[in-house]
């Protein structure tokens, strides 16, 4: 009974690990690479052979978290993908939305690449992948138990991050022996419009927890209806746009919702009946799924809500379908509210309007969700005073905040309150989804607490029955302008691997990294085994 760090560890994304129970194996959600983490090919890498995985389990439907699941099946899973039953409509659009842009992504490198000679490039996947993965959902409700063979067991319980959003428990027995392990997916704030708060978890063997926010706290809670209001007010006021990049899924719904909040207790004064455009087909389509039957996913304040009106229209509101609609925004000069995914400012409409606003000293862009390193949104936030946006260098006039009250991650005090809800605490705790030196920092956190915790390295194995690790992890090594290698055209992902493993051979020898000869003869016989693999 064994337990493997795949994806996510010492990283804020990918989230993917891998439950190994009577020889079944059950991977827990297949995530994508974003950001500060994707690099050198790694969300085409997967690091285990996808037939032999069994099952998914799938905590929600981001793509940090399921991303990943086309490629899976693509590379020759067949088995079940269970999730809740919103999880599952999330997906619908969510997976097809990844493979356009992994499709559209292709045929722009191709033709670039045809003029320069470079070999022809494959989307990670296609919408074929994914209507094939669709087929494999199995939709789920909360608390009810969960047969995925005579030996295991699992229960969702809703988690509060995300619509559908659950903390997996997941009960093996193996020989005789049986083992409880937690997996809290993406745990999300309280006090959020429209979903729940996390529910607790009393009980546990082992417990595997998020830590994005595990070394701070949120900003003291402002109103940031009143502050979006304002901020909105003086803008418009001034004649320009707010454009606000948002989350297609989840953040903009909860725009949605406070924006006709603002609208009903007319709080915005210079331009009182402005106009707000969703311009992301997305999230038109999300909107869709949060407007249905959601007994048993919403607050009391949004079940109250839907008895009496819709929860997300108001007058002035206009959800943009096409291309050119969304191109003809920039041309008309009226002021108004744009609401466009994606939500780090990394690929999708919004890309347009920035390039249309940001050199304008009149508008204003308003961040409201997380902002990973290596994006443009964190680029933003952290005061770059130029961009370049379709090989157009672009001036940052505009002026730039960020709403911390609507962060959907729980942040360390509330980390720690949910952890500490486990009496016992369990006997071990591992702290994966966030940037290296936050997962050390929140596990010893927990460790101080008295609940005994780790940060494991990618590759990490643990022995769920004896409750120690039998295989160390392996820290990524990032390729450095000192590792050098001649490009082979084509080259095979068996070829790319090889070329990966040898830099990182490099490194261990040049930085003394790796240690001993056994860690170095285990990086010789992963290169041997891929060599013997190698059909380029």
């Amino acid at each position: 009974m064994k337990l493997t760090f795949y994806g996510a560890a010492r990283a804020v994304t990918g989230s993917c690990h891998c439950i190994t129970c009577n020889g079944r194996k059950i991977l827990i959600d297949c995530g994508l690479q974003q950001g500060k983490d994707e690099w050198d090919n790694s969300n085409s890498e997967l690091e285990f052979v996808p037939s032999l995985i069994d099952d998914v389990i799938v905590t929600h439907a981001h793509i940090d978290h399921t991303g990943r699941l086309p490629l899976l099946v693509k590379q020759g899973f067949r088995g079940r993908i269970f999730c809740t039953r919103v999880t599952g409509e999330l997906l619908d659009i969510m997976l097809r939305d990844s493979a356009h842009i992994q499709e559209s992504d292709a045929n722009w490198k191709n033709q670039k690449g045809r003029r320069s000679g470079a070999a022809p490039v494959e989307p990670l996947y296609t919408l074929q992948d994914v209507m094939e993965t669709l087929e494999l959902i199995v939709p789920c409700e909360y608390g009810r138990e969960v047969r995925i063979d005579d030996q295991i067991h699992a229960r969702f319980t809703d988690a509060g991050h995300l619509l559908g959003s659950a903390a997996i428990e997941l009960w093996l027995t193996e020989n005789g022996s049986s083992r409880k392990v937690v997996f809290t997916g993406d745990l999300g704030n309280t006090d959020q419009p429209i979903i729940r708060d996390p529910q607790p978890i009393y009980d546990a063997d082992y417990l595997v927890t998020e830590s994005t926010y595990g070394n701070r706290e949120h900003d003291a809670q402002e109103d940031y209806t009143a502050r979006l209001a304002q901020i909105i007010d003086e803008t418009l006021g001034n004649g320009g746009n707010v454009v606000i990049p948002s989350f297609a899924v989840g953040r903009t719904q909860e725009l949605l919702y406070k924006i006709r909040e603002m609208k009903e207790q007319n709080m915005v004064k210079s331009v009182p009946h402005f106009e707000v455009v969703v311009d992301s087909p997305l999230a038109n389509e999300a909107t869709r799924i949060y407007s249905g039957d959601l007994r048993g996913y919403l607050d009391e304040e949004a079940l109250a809500t839907i008895r009496e009106r819709d929860l997300f229209t108001f007058p002035g509101l206009r959800l943009i379908p096409g291309v050119e609609e969304s191109r003809a925004l920039n041309t008309d000069p009226t002021p108004r509210v744009i609401i466009s995914a994606a939500g780090m400012c990394d690929a999708g409409r919004v890309r347009h309007h920035l390039k249309h606003n940001l050199w304008r000293r009149e508008c204003a862009v308003v961040f409201v969700g997380y902002q990973a390193e290596g994006t443009l949104g964190r680029s933003l936030l952290d005061g770059v005073k130029h961009v370049k946006l379709f090989g157009e260098e672009i001036e940052v006039n505009a002026n730039i905040y960020v709403l911390h009250g609507l962060s959907s991650h729980a942040d360390r005090s509330h980390l720690l309150a949910w952890a500490q809800n486990f009496n016992p605490a369990p006997r071990h705790t591992f702290v994966v989804h966030g940037q290296d030196e936050v997962t050390e920092e929140y596990a010893q956190l927990l460790t101080d607490n008295h609940i005994p915790a780790h940060a494991p390295l990618p590759g990490e194995v643990y022995d769920l029955l004896e409750n120690r690790v039998v295989e160390a992890g392996t820290a990524r090594v990032r390729p450095t302008a000192t590792v050098k290698t001649k490009p082979v055209q084509p080259a095979s992902p068996a070829y790319r691997r090889l070329e990966q493993m040898a830099k990182e051979l490099l490194l261990a020898v040049e930085h003394n990294r790796g240690g001993s000869n056994k860690d170095l003869g285990k990086f010789a016989d992963q290169i041997k085994s891929l060599i013997d693999k190698w059909d380029r």
